[in-house]
């Protein structure tokens, strides 16, 4: 079970890394890239997978952590899927969405690594 456990953190950092990297890499012409899309839902699946792993293994967890990092995680999917609908039908993206994503991606960074 520990190899599936850290194969799935492995992912899930990945998905963060294309997250805040797509961002950093279109920070001064602000768009939604697929690796975004794809990096917010290996973030949100590999999350659950662990979540559902840790309590089937009876590690301790703080609900209330995993209730902000869900949250954040959804956000940063739904500004991914409507950022790279409006990239790939040719309309603009805002500004606003396009560091939602990458900004709301970073935040769920911080709050994984800072909350103990």
């Amino acid at each position: 079970m520990d190899i599936l456990k850290y194969f799935l953190v492995f992912l899930h950092i990945l998905g963060a890394a294309a997250i805040v990297g797509g961002w950093f890499a279109t920070f001064k012409k602000p768009t939604v890239l697929p690796v975004q899309l794809y990096g917010a839902i290996a973030q949100l699946v590999t999350g659950l997978a662990l979540v559902g792993i840790a309590g089937a293994t009876h590690d301790p967890l703080n609900y209330g952590k995993i209730a902000v990092k869900l949250v954040i995680a959804v956000v940063v999917l739904v500004a991914a899927v409507i950022g790279y609908r409006k990239a790939t039908s040719g309309a603009g993206v805002p500004k606003g969405l396009a560091h939602a994503v990458g900004g709301m991606g970073l935040i769920n960074i911080a709050v994984a690594t800072l909350w103990q």
